[in-house]
């Protein structure tokens, strides 16, 4: 893990295309501005976890092609 010194209204680059900038700092709490391209998403660690548990659901729930009488 790297780990960057920052302050408000200073930023670092991920790749060529995303721009992480401190917005702000009260107490233990950094407000992040995130810019980002329309096609890479952006997440809490939270929320990606709850998407990636559904997904997992989803898949295990859907019935299985040859189970269903579609394999050929």
């Amino acid at each position: 893990m790297l780990v960057l010194s920052r302050q408000r209204d200073e930023s670092i680059i991920i790749g060529d295309n995303v721009v992480v900038t401190i917005v702000d700092i009260r107490g233990d709490k950094v407000r992040l501005g995130i810019e980002a391209p329309k096609e890479v998403p952006v997440h809490r660690q939270e929320v990606y976890e709850a998407i990636r548990r559904e997904a997992a659901k989803a898949r295990s729930d859907a019935p299985d092609a040859a189970a269903s009488g579609d394999a050929k």
